[in-house]
């Protein structure tokens, strides 16, 4: 079937947003085998043996350059992101975990009103404020999960958010390819220091920020492969789909990522979310899709983790 070029932009999405889950229905397969530090360092491994023979093959376009302390922090903010993101979909069903993900477009907002002064207006603090009642009730004050779930939730997002609006200010000066690749070396990088740290100190391994070397072992090499291939998978069509779709459109239908990871959630066991849940998510949706359409500037392309 041939695609329309009018709605091309779309059909991208969907398919970057069905491999984003893919990745995180992966990692969840292995949450009993690995920790999300040691998901972070494969799943960025994967992606450095993609990524570096391309630029090998093809050198990053020169341009301004000169931000590499910005540059080596997008890495850092990205690769926190990854961690409370794994984390969670460890530890949370999976659509609750992309969804806390997915509030990164409420942060940018609010954090974007607040001290760069962009996206003011009624309609956008109305969103935000709906976006935080959404929070609220995934959250619930039953706490029907430990608190600190949560708070690696909305890490998630805030530190999705920082490493998106640094994305937008690095991208007039360095090739979105190096930008990439400043994020894979962080995922690789910061495990390796982590599992070093853990050694040489002796602490007890928490199995986020102090976790020890495993090999993946049969089967387990598989849903690796999965997890980093979906991820690049996903990324390439969030690439494909801003470049052929107004910025607003894609933006609101990357939400169809929590659809997808409720789905592959339920296949893995997942308990549909609860009434209170379910409203929050689509607080959350509705949300993200109006600050999505209206944002009076054109919105930045993401490098999702």
């Amino acid at each position: 079937m041939k695609i329309s070029r009018s709605h091309e932009g779309i059909y991208y999405m969907l398919l970057a947003a069905l491999g984003f889950s893919v990745m995180g229905a992966a990692a969840k397969v292995i949450r009993e085998q690995f920790n999300a530090g040691q998901l972070v360092f494969w799943r960025n491994l994967i992606g450095a043996m993609v990524l570096v023979p391309g630029l090998l093959l093809k050198p990053p376009v020169r341009k301004i350059g000169g931000k590499d302390r910005w540059l080596i922090f997008r890495g850092f903010m990205g690769t926190v992101a990854l961690y409370t993101l794994l984390y969670c979909v460890i530890v949370m069903p999976l659509g609750t975990a992309m969804t806390y993900n997915l509030t990164s477009t409420i942060w940018i907002a609010l954090f974007s009103f607040l001290f760069f002064g962009e996206y003011a207006g009624l309609k956008i603090i109305g969103a935000i404020a709906i976006g935080f009642t959404g929070m609220l009730c995934i959250y619930q004050p039953n706490m029907q999960m430990p608190w600190h779930y949560h708070l690696m939730g909305l890490l998630s997002g805030i530190s999705s958010a920082i490493a998106y609006i640094t994305v937008g200010k690095l991208n007039r000066y360095y090739d979105a390819r190096l930008i990439v690749l400043s994020f894979i070396c962080g995922g690789i990088l910061i495990p390796l220091m982590s599992m070093l740290v853990k050694n040489v100190s002796g602490l007890p391994e928490d199995g986020i920020f102090l976790i020890s070397w495993r090999w993946p072992d049969g089967y387990e090499w598989a849903w690796i492969a999965l997890m980093g291939l979906a991820a690049l998978f996903g990324q390439y069509f969030v690439t494909r789909a801003y470049g052929a779709e107004q910025a607003s459109i894609v933006s609101a239908i990357s939400y169809s990522n929590i659809i997808f990871s409720i789905c592959l959630g339920l296949l893995l066991g997942d308990a549909f979310p609860d009434m209170v849940s379910f409203i929050g998510i689509l607080l959350i949706v509705t949300s993200g899709i109006v600050i999505s359409i209206s944002k009076r500037t054109p919105a930045k392309l993401p490098l999702k983790h």
